[in-house]
């Protein structure tokens, strides 16, 4: 099956079953025959930019752009293993590979609070309408950070 076509069938998995590890959409695709590495799985998920969201006490993969009607800073929080503030903008740090993905989901489900993103691989830049908004996002992320 080439790139194209697999890329198609995780899309269409993802959309159809709350998959919350790579290990069983592996498992999805095995079943329809379809075998790639743990290293070829997770290449294939970053670039169709799927990131895990987590409703009702249940953490899955969706599309960024599909992420809306969601807690954006709970969201990131779930995601960040530091995070800064410098005036008006957040330095948001993240595993390897995942700033751009984030950066996706902020840009697609920014407010008013947010002006836009920079993102490098594993390191988002935050750039928030004034100081008030970075303070009041930095705080919020910091708190639910301690609480996981």
């Amino acid at each position: 099956m080439r790139k194209r076509e697999r890329h198609q069938l995780i899309k269409r998995m993802i959309t159809e079953e709350k998959l919350g590890t790579q290990k069983e959409i592996q498992d999805r695709l095995e079943a329809c025959d379809v075998f790639v590495t743990q290293t070829t799985l997770s290449r294939d998920l970053r670039e169709l930019g799927l990131t895990k969201v987590k409703k009702n006490d249940v953490v899955y993969y969706v599309l960024a752009n599909e992420t809306e009607k969601i807690d954006l800073v709970e969201f990131l929080s779930h995601h960040l293993e530091g995070v800064a503030r410098a005036e008006f903008t957040l330095v948001l740090h993240t595993k390897l590979g995942e700033a751009s993905v984030l950066a996706n989901v902020v840009d697609s489900n920014k407010d008013g609070w947010i002006l836009g993103t920079v993102a490098g691989a594993n390191t988002l830049l935050v750039i928030c309408k004034d100081q008030h908004a970075a303070k009041v996002m930095e705080e919020r992320l910091l708190e639910l950070m301690e609480d996981r």
